[in-house]
């Protein structure tokens, strides 16, 4: 025995040694220049966490829910979000510093290209506060949010499965308009909101400034705000004592029947579907048998565990925590996002979830190439597997053939969509212009949605008596100089205001309501133009308002051409229409007979271009002789012109749809 006992002190003083050795070498190979209170708190988080380290198998029986504390990290895109996390996963000793790469729960190749969090990610740890003689460390379940507008679904979501969250500000930026987002998404959920001001190491930083701001704005009193910078550890110690302290346990029966919400899901080529869910009430075991609310499907729980990062299998997930469950689910649409799972034969009231994902942009994806149809359709199918929130319908198109039809919950959405399809399945796609779901009312009192433009018929027997539209409620943080001109850009883009303030003396708050038609392509661009790149911008879905809406159709030799079909505001009808015209008489090719290019609401064209026809000179072989016999050579091509007219095709190049649907 005693053998036994100097042996696995031994090891113990080993492994210790071996500990110590790693931090200092992850801390001199580090990028990071991190400050000796972080290096010190490193090394105690590596050493006081043995078995998170040697990767163990977790007790959750051990974490009733008392000690569990669930929460997420909102904030504006850039305010430095993704780099606290590394550092709070860092500091509990859940990765290794040095190791890997940054911005580790950045899992898409278009995150790190793009700089911004895209998938809302879950990671557990575990964390002792310092001074305390408690021999169990607290559960924390980390949630990291994307900052981008049109990801208010997925923090949405994130929101849902926590109790507090924390509110991240630059401390030289200040307060954005995705922060007061955010910050009202997560009042609205009744979240614990600690106040972080981040990047204080650099030149530019007042944090006085910014707590001034965040009083101002949403009443958070300046004492509660906490002073970090994420890049060099400074001040991280502070952040975790004052999530456990602050936010509160979470609410839930352990001894109640189960109910879980379904936080997220994907798909994986040898599990099936991985669901995220966070246990609300009662205890869910490995072999038990779920059911889901919304669709009524059972199924058998063949693994559960939860992330630490990567899936960790414990067989057990208990009352507040958050996990992962494998059931065998063949299709992501099985799961719904928000739905109530819980034991079969149970009877349980359903959870309220949240709202569902709505599309605000649709548009045509075409294959380049009108073969590589099937091979557009597998990418898509495999893609939609990990990305529920788009919609998909085929289409077909006479100008562009077999497609489709997609809902994309907004224009970054859409442009990484189309560069996840393009760098993971290696596909080259057309897209048409972005459009917006109008309603449009007959004289019949019939009404009819419309996604596509083309689906709207030009010269229909039933009159359309009127016409709705999207609007959004935009909020426009921006520099006081810059005032002047970005009133003068909503009010082209038909907006209203509804309120207009100072922040401080420096900057200005302003919101609108705007058409979502004007802003869906190019606004966010000129606004950032019009106020040198520091105007920030963030927008809302609001009702549908009555507009006077007309098609605009683009004429080749009078056929239409759907691709370009579009719907647009009466009064900005002919101005757009000319510019069609204009960009399309660059790119069409001169054929051997004239061009019409026309732009046409119903029957009445408002703008026009002609390409005039190549002409062969069929009088070169004529040298002298009777003039009869040229014009006979004349009327002859004159004839076949008009023949080619008549059955030739205009080809439109791969080159004028790019250009085209790039920016209408």
């Amino acid at each position: 025995m005693g053998s036994l006992h100097r042996a696995s002190k031994t090891l113990k003083s080993l492994r210790h040694q071996l500990l110590l050795q790693a931090t200092q070498q992850f801390d001199s190979s580090s990028r990071l220049s991190g400050s000796s209170d972080y290096r010190l708190l490193l090394a105690r988080a590596l050493c006081s966490h043995p078995r998170q380290n040697a990767k163990e198998a977790v007790d959750l029986t051990q974490y009733p829910p008392e000690r569990i504390r669930n929460f997420s990290i909102i904030a504006h895109v850039d305010h430095g979000k993704s780099t606290l996390a590394d550092r709070l996963l860092e500091l509990t000793g859940t990765i290794k510093r040095g190791h890997g790469q940054p911005q580790y729960l950045d899992k898409l190749q278009v995150e790190r290209e793009r700089g911004i969090t895209v998938k809302a990610q879950t990671a557990t740890m575990f964390h002792n506060l310092d001074g305390s003689n408690e021999p169990q460390p607290f559960l924390l379940n980390l949630i990291d949010t994307p900052g981008h507008v049109d990801f208010s679904y997925e923090v949405s979501r994130s929101l849902a499965a926590c109790q507090g969250a924390l509110l991240v500000v630059d401390a030289a930026q200040g307060v954005q308009a995705q922060t007061v987002a955010n910050f009202y998404l997560a009042f609205e959920s009744n979240l614990t909101i600690i106040p972080v001001i981040n990047k204080i190491d650099q030149p530019t930083a007042d944090p006085d400034r910014i707590k001034d701001q965040l009083k101002s704005m949403f009443d958070l009193e300046p004492s509660d705000c906490l002073l970090t910078s994420a890049k060099t550890g400074q001040g991280l110690e502070h952040v975790l004592p004052a999530v456990i302290e602050r936010i509160p346990p979470p609410p839930g029966e352990g001894s109640g029947l189960l109910r879980m919400l379904l936080l997220d899901s994907y798909y994986d080529e040898y599990k099936g579907v991985i669901c995220h869910v966070a246990v609300v009430d009662g205890m869910l075991r490995k072999g038990d048998k779920i059911s889901a609310a919304a669709t009524g499907q059972t199924y058998d729980v063949l693994d559960v565990g939860f992330m630490h990062p990567e899936l960790t299998q414990t067989g057990v997930l208990l009352t507040g925590q958050v996990g992962y469950v494998v059931t065998g689910m063949r299709s992501t649409k099985e799961a719904r996002i928000g739905d109530t799972l819980f034991h079969a034969k149970t009877i349980v009231k359903p959870l309220p979830g949240f709202k569902a994902a709505r599309h605000m942009v649709f548009s045509g994806l075409f294959p380049a190439d009108g073969s590589d149809f099937e091979a557009l359709n597998h990418a898509i199918e495999r893609l939609t597997c990990n990305d529920a929130s788009v919609s998909v319908t085929k289409e077909s198109s006479t100008a562009l053939g077999l497609g489709f039809r997609c809902g994309f919950l907004g224009l970054l959405h859409m442009d990484v969509f189309h560069q996840r399809l393009e760098q993971e399945y290696g596909t080259h796609i057309i897209s048409t212009v972005p459009t917006v779901p109008y309603i449009f009312e007959y004289s019949d009192g019939s009404k009819v949605e419309v996604q596509n433009p083309a689906a709207l018929p030009s010269n229909s027997k039933q009159r359309v008596t009127a016409s709705w539209e999207p609007t959004v409620l935009a909020t426009i943080i921006i520099p006081s100089e810059y005032v002047g001109p970005v009133i003068t850009l909503c009010s082209e883009r038909r907006g209203q205001q509804l309120e207009y303030s100072f922040i401080d003396s420096q900057r200005a708050f302003m919101k609108y309501r705007l058409p979502l038609r004007e802003i869906v392509v190019d606004f966010y661009n000129e606004l950032k133009s019009i106020t040198s790149g520091y105007a920030s911008f963030d927008y809302e879905d609001s009702e549908y308002q009555q507009a006077d809406l007309v098609k605009l159709d683009i004429l080749l030799n009078g056929q239409a051409v759907d691709a370009m079909a579009t719907i647009v505001h009466s009064l900005k009808a002919q101005r757009m229409g000319r510019e069609l015209v204009d960009k399309l008489k660059k790119f069409i090719d001169r054929q051997m007979f004239e061009i019409i290019i026309q732009a046409a609401i119903g029957s009445k064209v408002v703008a026009r271009e002609t390409i005039s026809a190549m002409r062969k000179n069929v009088l070169a072989k004529c040298y002298g002789g009777d003039i009869t016999r040229k014009r006979k050579l004349l009327e002859k091509q004159k004839e076949g012109k008009k023949r080619m007219k008549r059955v030739g095709s205009v080809d439109i190049p791969q080159e004028a749809f790019h250009q085209l649907l790039k920016v209408s």
